[in-house]
């Protein structure tokens, strides 16, 4: 790989730098930044997306014909990371979950007609979204084939009955997207939908209080009974709802990762201004080998994420799944992004602890990493699998 960015690329990324820094990691520090639920407030987020338009910078994983900048999986990786280093940083660029990966998806897949109906509002950010997989126990979480919403076709018409839990946005979505066991077939059973939130049939059970901050719209469980989708609002083929989950969660697990590791980034910059300014013993905190250990370990951590974050992201942009690339990064980065908020709270010591710094945010959010978009025990499992089947191949050079 050619790790050498092109110099579009290149200003890209000082040109979002230069607007996290100056415009967007100001407002963390001011309460009145947040809402109850310890997020941006939306009429400041929306302040800040006029100014992310007007500067050029909006929706950078979307084609120009839809409004966006068409990049790569490489170049958002790039983006997505200098965005992440502000917690405020990936809604102000329209690349924050669950709008990022459903508009991935949507581009991807959807009808021509479906893009401009389900699609497009959501890429002009005039209204939100959510993806609705995860059921309750014992219902479809990491493994999709566990679904138990059910989905029967009665002519055009498709009536869906079941629960759905844990989905995020879904206090402010306007269109879902909703997947839904159509048959008893292990591969081909489950079908995609579209859903308007104003259709009648499905209600909100819950709002699930939750240990971190939660992205806009919450997390909900959501009660479904006789919704009535018509097959015009089916995404894909009947029987490629899997296909869809995967066609989803592959990009979006990465695009976490891109995000994930600008806020690794952050935590050991606050760290490091810290240490190079607090005395301790007779000389600055930087200069004690203990902590130039934890520093430089959490470094190559991060590191180490980048690089299978990008080695996946190349992978998708040459037209493959990436399937064991972005598990690797998943794990990795995932694992990586706590430890190095944690490395960054121990060494800012009581600062860190506190809400002088986001730091404590970042903790709290951090813990969620290795649980969302499947457990690090199953990206694991698939990379197991992988090894098993392809033997020494699986370590092979494109």
């Amino acid at each position: 790989m050619d790790f050498t960015l092109t110099p579009e690329t290149e200003k890209l990324r000082r040109r979002i730098r230069e607007f996290v820094d100056s415009r967007i990691i100001p407002l963390e520090s001011k309460t009145d930044s947040f809402d109850e639920h310890e997020n941006i407030k939306l009429d400041l987020l929306e302040v800040l997306r006029r100014e992310v338009k007007a500067l050029g910078l909006w929706a950078p994983q979307m084609p120009a014909e839809r409004g966006g900048l068409g990049l790569s999986a490489a170049a958002m990786a790039v983006c997505y990371e200098e965005m992440g280093r502000s917690i405020f940083g990936p809604a102000a660029f329209h690349c924050a979950a669950p709008d990022d990966g459903n508009m991935i998806l949507l581009n991807k897949v959807a009808s021509e007609v479906q893009k401009e109906t389900w699609l497009q509002p959501i890429v002009d950010g005039k209204l939100r979204s959510t993806f609705a997989m995860t059921e309750p126990a014992p219902g479809s979480g990491s493994d999709p084939s566990a679904m138990r919403t059910k989905a029967v076709r009665r002519g055009d018409i498709w009536v869906i009955n079941g629960r759905k839990w844990f989905i995020t946005g879904a206090g402010i979505a306007q269109h879902i997207i909703l997947i839904a066991r159509t048959s008893g077939d292990t591969r081909k059973g489950l079908t995609a939908f579209l859903v308007n939130r104003d259709q009648p049939g499905w209600k909100i059970a819950r709002r699930i209080p939750i240990m971190g901050p939660e992205e806009h719209g919450g997390h909900y469980e959501i009660e479904i009974e006789n919704l009535e989708v018509p097959d015009a609002h089916r995404l894909m083929d009947v029987g490629d709802g899997l296909k869809v989950t995967q066609i989803r969660l592959g990009t979006a697990r990465l695009t976490h990762c891109m995000r994930w590791l600008g806020m690794a980034k952050r935590a050991l910059e606050i760290a490091a201004v810290y240490v190079a300014e607090r005395d301790s013993f007779g000389s600055k905190l930087q200069d004690h080998e203990g902590v130039q250990w934890l520093l430089g370990e959490a470094a190559m951590d991060i590191e180490i994420g980048r690089l299978l974050t990008m080695k996946a992201a190349a992978k998708l942009d040459s037209g493959g799944f990436a399937r064991k690339e972005v598990s690797m990064a998943k794990i990795q980065v995932a694992d990586t992004l706590h430890k190095a908020v944690d490395t960054a709270i121990q060494l800012c010591g009581a600062k860190g602890y506190s809400k002088d710094t986001p730091l404590e945010w970042m903790y709290r959010y951090a813990r969620q990493a290795r649980l969302v978009d499947g457990a690090s025990e199953i990206h694991k499992m698939v990379l197991a699998r992988t090894l098993l089947a392809e033997g020494t191949d699986f370590w092979a050079w494109p």
